[in-house]
């Protein structure tokens, strides 16, 4: 295993975000960064971390038998703290880089990473924001979103921003489900928000949207799994945020620590990252 690891390309060097990438962000909520990884390290870690998803997916249902939620993608989160590549992968210096230019910071840490496998026929992801799950007391938080694949088409599950929606803060507490797509499509139908997504990624390339962009995306109509790596940044600095609803109370326990509301938000599990 200490070879397989020593062998995984470094990811420490820089990838130059522009001032106009950062002022896209400000506005819309959402930028795209092309060949991020060129296509030998997104090959190299794509099989680390599509190994680590094996190992640790727990879903043994049908696609028929779960909810709305279940059929949208299997998820495995915090790979990093169970696999030494995967953590190579989340902790690197190349995307922190990225994560601090666009959030306009000095420093950020990892709130969590999460593997986002959209099975074949999978289910669409109902419109949601983020931010509603994170106790977190700041509007300063970017989740970077990478295929490990290539996305040809948006009709393999490419993920859609209601561009602008991020500038009000949470505007609901309804989390990913069935009520969460019909209450937000209401949302950004009322406030006219252009709806934007690549018209196709290479693997190796990623988004990035503010944690109350509000965003969905198609079920997966192909015929093979769209393998998505996410890894989701706050500032340095934050505080924790006193939980207004269960599941904000389920992620300061697992994500956080369970720390005190209001105490820094720098817990084991949110390693600085640069």
């Amino acid at each position: 295993m200490e070879t397989a690891l020593e062998s995984l390309p470094d990811l420490n060097d820089r990838y130059e975000i522009s001032d106009a990438q950062v002022r896209e962000f400000g506005q819309n909520g959402h930028i795209q960064t092309l060949n991020l990884l060129n296509e030998e390290k997104v090959t190299a870690y794509r099989r680390v971390i599509s190994e680590a998803v094996d190992r640790f997916n727990k879903e043994t249902r049908s696609l028929a038998e779960r909810d709305t939620y279940g059929r949208a993608f299997l998820q495995i989160m915090n790979l990093w703290r169970v696999d030494e590549g995967v953590k190579k992968f989340v902790l690197a210096k190349r995307f922190a880089h990225v994560a601090a230019a666009l959030l306009d910071v000095e420093n950020v840490r990892l709130y969590h990473d999460q593997a986002l496998f959209k099975e074949a026929s999978g289910g669409p992801t109902p419109w949601h924001q983020d931010q509603n799950y994170w106790p977190l007391a700041t509007r300063k938080t970017v989740t970077m979103w990478m295929p490990l694949v290539d996305i040809p088409n948006p009709e393999m599950g490419m993920l859609t921003f209601a561009s602008g929606s991020h500038r009000e803060g949470a505007v609901s507490d309804l989390v990913i489900s069935d009520e969460s797509e019909d209450a937000f499509e209401q949302y950004v139908r009322q406030h006219r928000f252009p709806l934007v997504r690549p018209a196709a990624l290479k693997a190796g390339d990623a988004t990035w949207h503010n944690g109350f962009t509000i965003h969905n995306a198609p079920g997966n109509h192909s015929d093979r799994m769209r393998e998505v790596m996410t890894i989701i940044y706050y500032a340095d600095g934050t505080r924790i945020a006193t939980p207004q609803h269960q599941f904000q109370e389920n992620d300061l326990k697992t994500w956080l620590g369970n720390k005190t509301p209001g105490s820094l938000a720098d817990s084991d599990l949110n390693p600085l990252l640069l």
